[in-house]
């Protein structure tokens, strides 16, 4: 059975969404029709996503800036009348031993992978709400209940999305808006390499693989499609399966 998804007339909206998970599913929905923004602080990457493909659209924003993130969602309302699809993709991934790291540091990190997905939520569900429609997706991880050396604020603030997202889908099912997890399994991002150098990279690879950021496109447009009839669910990527298979393409390509 083969997939596809028409975006067409949709507006989707991507937080991180200049580099790594998010910038691939920014490509897919802007191919599949959609109006795309991307928020991020990453300026640079964000301006040439945007020169790259045809509708995405780019608005600088800090998601632990609960102001600044109300003002940017009542914009991106405002220009395109709605936001049928949140994907709340910024995250930190600092490494440290939690005894040495710093309260600023630990703050930081909920702050942005936490608290930016709740003040997010908070600025767009109440539209959602008035148009019987939406679809909401956060990001959980294995850490979150396996736990990792030196990333204990991560894997607190992946832990606590579950609590959350559970929580917030059941006050708002009732009025058809869905709100999901995905924990897409180890994937190849520039925060993974900075985050997993050397020997962590090397464990990954031969233990759960690593996958690119193409490969968690489908289950993320599945999830904002009206075909996810699910909510308050946590969709997992336990193990690296790519989305194409490369030898078979390069035999084909050959033949």
């Amino acid at each position: 059975m083969k997939a596809q998804f028409d975006a067409t007339g949709d507006v989707v909206v991507i937080t991180g969404g200049a580099n790594g998970i998010g910038a691939a599913l920014a490509r897919a929905c802007a191919q599949a029709g959609a109006q795309v923004v991307i928020c991020d602080v990453d300026e640079d990457a964000a301006h040439e996503l945007v020169a790259q493909v045809p509708g995405i659209r780019y608005c600088p924003l800090d998601v632990s800036d609960q102001e600044a993130v109300l003002l940017t969602m009542q914009v991106i309302e405002a220009k395109f009348g709605r936001i049928d699809g949140l994907v709340c993709a910024a995250a930190v991934q600092p490494r440290v031993d939690v005894h040495r790291m710093e309260p600023r540091a630990w703050e930081r990190t909920l702050d942005i992978n936490l608290n930016g997905v709740v003040w997010c939520y908070q600025a767009v569900v109440k539209g959602m709400i008035r148009r019987r429609r939406g679809s909401v997706i956060a990001f959980s991880s294995g850490l979150a209940h396996s736990g990792w050396a030196q990333s204990a604020a991560y894997a607190s603030s992946k832990a606590a999305l579950g609590a959350f997202v559970r929580s917030a889908a059941k006050e708002v099912a009732r009025h058809r808006v869905r709100v999901n997890l995905v924990a897409p399994g180890v994937i190849d991002t520039p925060q993974y390499r900075a985050a997993n150098a050397g020997s962590d990279n090397a464990h990954w690879a031969e233990t759960l693989g690593v996958g690119t950021p193409d490969d968690v496109t489908g289950p993320l447009m599945f999830l904002l499609s009206d075909a996810a009839t699910m909510t308050a669910s946590l969709l997992s990527r336990d193990y690296a399966y790519p989305a194409h298979d490369a030898a078979h393409d390069a035999g084909a390509a050959a033949g």
